[in-house]
């Protein structure tokens, strides 16, 4: 084989291996695009100066043309991923444009700023007695109250056991269900926060609530419309007593 047929057989061989590490980016496809482009550019410089004694044997050129038509057809099905990628993710935006402006349900926690945050705990059934436990930003307890064994929605004022008003920031929230004094359940509880926006991060389709926590549309519980004040039933005022400790139980 002439050296043209060898350089042409090597780009041939080393084309699917280049594309198949880089299938998901622009710079693979065209790399792909350019390998392909050379082939023919070889192939028909190799078809128009050959020895018309030896002749490049026609099986090689279909062997050739067969496995570069399969990288060919790489490009083609990058290209239309892309574009159909790009339609979902359009999509996607335009169906998330509806709920901005809503409340969603997570267990994300709440931004708290002088705003009541509806907390929807779900105690279990078996409890007598279920506390609501306040966590701030790091992870420090402020607040604990005692709830109805209910899972009706409840408000959280932002004050702490004592009554006294805490700073502006992101909350969690978890409930405890006792009976007997035992732990039955002890898990987070979910809130509500307003939607302030839709994004594309890292490839998954999010929304930012207020606060500017960012949450994967799978993880949302539930929708609702922003309610007026006091459509929720507020937190007791008067601090929970302490659970007991593993000694006294």
């Amino acid at each position: 084989m002439s050296d043209l047929a060898t350089a042409s057989a090597y780009s041939l061989a080393n084309a699917p291996a280049s594309a198949a590490s880089n299938t998901t980016t622009t710079t693979s496809e065209a790399t792909l695009s350019s390998d392909f482009e050379t082939f023919l550019k070889m192939l028909t410089a190799q078809a128009m100066y050959q020895d018309p004694l030896e002749p490049l044997d026609s099986s090689e050129y279909a062997s050739q043309l067969a496995q570069f038509s399969m990288v060919e057809q790489q490009v083609l099905t990058n290209e239309n991923l892309g574009i159909v990628q790009a339609q979902v993710a359009m999509t996607n935006m335009e169906l998330l444009s509806g709920m901005i402006g809503l409340e969603a349900r997570s267990f994300a926690g709440a931004y708290y700023d002088g705003t009541p945050i509806t907390v929807t705990p779900n105690p279990a059934a078996a409890a007598d007695t279920v506390y609501l436990a306040v966590y701030n930003e790091d992870g420090q307890e402020v607040d604990r109250r005692i709830l109805p064994v209910s899972a009706d929605p409840i408000e959280w004022s932002g004050t702490n056991s004592n009554g006294d008003p805490l700073p502006d920031g992101h909350y969690t929230f978890n409930v405890e269900s006792w009976a007997e004094d035992e732990k039955l359940l002890d898990e987070p509880a979910a809130t509500y926060s307003q939607i302030l926006e839709a994004q594309s991060l890292n490839g998954q389709t999010v929304v930012i609530i207020k606060g500017g926590t960012a949450i994967a549309t799978a993880a949302i519980t539930g929708l609702r419309e922003v309610p007026e004040d006091g459509a929720q039933t507020p937190v007791a005022d008067t601090p929970a007593a302490p659970p007991p400790t593993p000694d006294e139980v």
